[in-house]
C-alpha cells in the first residue's frame, strides 16, 4: 500500500503539469489532448464493459463530458481550470483523509471510500478554491456563491467516482486499466471530471 501510494504520487506530479501544458496552450494542443483522452477512456470503457448493455450509454457520456470540456475551456481558462482543480483536491482530499482517519465506509459499492474521505474531500476542494480566486482576483465570487460552487462541484465528482466504482464493482475488476502507476487506468484518475466538467459548464451558464 505504501508503494501504491508513492507511485501515485510521483505519477500525479508527472501527470499535472502535462495536463497544463494541454489546457493552457488551448487551440490545437487542447484538441489533441481530449481526442487521445477520449479514445484512451473509450478503450479501457469497451474492455470494462464489451457486450453489456450499458457500453453505449457509457460512450456517450464520455463523448459529452469531453465535448463539454472543449466548449468550457474556450469560454474561460481560468474557470475550466477551477472546476479541474476542484475535482484533482476532492480526490486528494478523500484519499488522505480516508486514509489517515479511516472511519465508517460511505458504500457499499467502493469499500475504500469513508465518510472522513469524503468530508475532506469538500475540506481540501474550498481551501484550494480560496487560494485560487484570491490568487486571480476573482473579485465577483461572494462566500456563499463561492462555498456552495464548490460544494456542488465536489459532490457531483464524488458522485462521478462512486459511479465508475459501481461500474468496476459490476465488471469485477479493480481498475479500468494499468496506464497510470498508482492510479490505474485513465478512467480511474478522471472519473470524477467527467461527470463534474458538464454539470460546470451548465452551472456557469447561469452564474
Amino acid at each position: 500500500m505504501k508503494n501504491e501510494t508513492i507511485m501515485r504520487i510521483l505519477s500525479s506530479i508527472i501527470l499535472i503539469p502535462i495536463a497544463l501544458f494541454f489546457v493552457i496552450k488551448g487551440s490545437f494542443y487542447f484538441i489533441f489532448f481530449l481526442t487521445i483522452f477520449f479514445f484512451i477512456t473509450s478503450f479501457e470503457w469497451y474492455k470494462m464493459t464489451k457486450n453489456k448493455s450499458y457500453f453505449l450509454f457509457g460512450l456517450i457520456l464520455l463523448f459529452l463530458s469531453f465535448f463539454s470540456a472543449f466548449l468550457f475551456r474556450n469560454i474561460g481558462q481560468n474557470h475550466f481550470l477551477f472546476v479541474i482543480l476542484i475535482c484533482v483536491s476532492t480526490d486528494i482530499g478523500g484519499f488522505v483523509f480516508g486514509k489517515v482517519f479511516k472511519g465508517p465506509k460511505l458504500s457499499k459499492i467502493s469499500p475504500n471510500k469513508t465518510y472522513s474521505g469524503m468530508i475532506g474531500s469538500f475540506f481540501l476542494s474550498i481551501i484550494f478554491a480560496l487560494f485560487y480566486t484570491n490568487h486571480y482576483g476573482l473579485t465577483y465570487w461572494t462566500d456563499n456563491l463561492l462555498l456552495i460552487t464548490v460544494l456542488l462541484i465536489s459532490s457531483v465528482s464524488q458522485l462521478g467516482d462512486l459511479t465508475f466504482s459501481y461500474f468496476k464493482r459490476i465488471s469485477k475488476i479493480k481498475n479500468t486499466g494499468k496506464l497510470i502507476p498508482g492510479h490505474g487506468g485513465l478512467l480511474d484518475r478522471i472519473d470524477g471530471m467527467l461527470f463534474a466538467i458538464p454539470f460546470a459548464f451548465i452551472l456557469f451558464k447561469f452564474l
